[in-house]
């Protein structure tokens, strides 16, 4: 006896909803947001350290997405484009609260290296990101976690290209120090 499974064809009822949503549909809208939600909360609470202006810049970005929702014309990821708007919300908030601050020295290419080591739970790591300067915390979390490129940091923020790459070094840089750091103290050698 052969058993068939059935496959769900998530994308084309997910485009179906997105259709909905931009006739102004609620309940669609309400169903892309809980589906949507919890990964974009964690994509706005990268950048912004306090949960609640978290979830206050994830709204906003929730707004403006259903305000543009007709721009959305299915040309790449739905989830990739709502993640660029929870990005530059993000950097909307923070360049509000006037938190970040970059220093501009200049590092070739060669000096990156991922060198990040360490077996910590993803929740200290987190920890660890909030605990870096705004600049150096808005570059990794772009590079590192988002995916964009030094041009696209740079464009994105008004920076140069060499103050994109010079705030990830000296992030990773940070970044390492603290979990050497943490790892001689739990292994005692310190």
């Amino acid at each position: 006896m052969k058993t068939i499974l059935k496959v769900i064809q998530l994308h084309k009822n997910h485009n179906k909803l997105i259709a909905k949503a931009v006739k102004g549909d609620r309940e669609a809208q309400h169903l892309i947001y809980e589906h949507n939600a919890p990964k974009m909360l964690s994509v706005c609470r990268y950048y912004i350290k306090d949960i609640q202006k978290a979830e206050e810049t994830m709204l906003n970005g929730f707004f403006k997405c259903f305000t543009n929702l007709k721009s959305f014309k299915g040309e790449g990821s739905f989830e990739g484009w709502l993640r660029k708007i929870m990005v530059r919300e993000a950097i909307s908030f923070l360049r509000q609260q006037n938190q970040f601050e970059y220093v501009t020295d200049e590092f070739s290419d060669h000096e990156f290296q991922n060198n990040i080591e360490s077996e910590m739970e993803v929740a200290q790591i987190q920890q660890l990101i909030d605990q870096l300067p705004e600049g150096y915390k808005m570059v990794f979390v772009m590079y590192v976690v988002e995916g964009y490129k030094h041009h696209e940091i740079a464009e994105m923020l008004g920076i140069s290209i060499g103050t994109s790459k010079s705030q990830l070094f000296k992030a990773r840089q940070l970044l390492q120090e603290k979990i050497n750091t943490i790892n001689s103290s739990s292994y005692g050698t310190n």
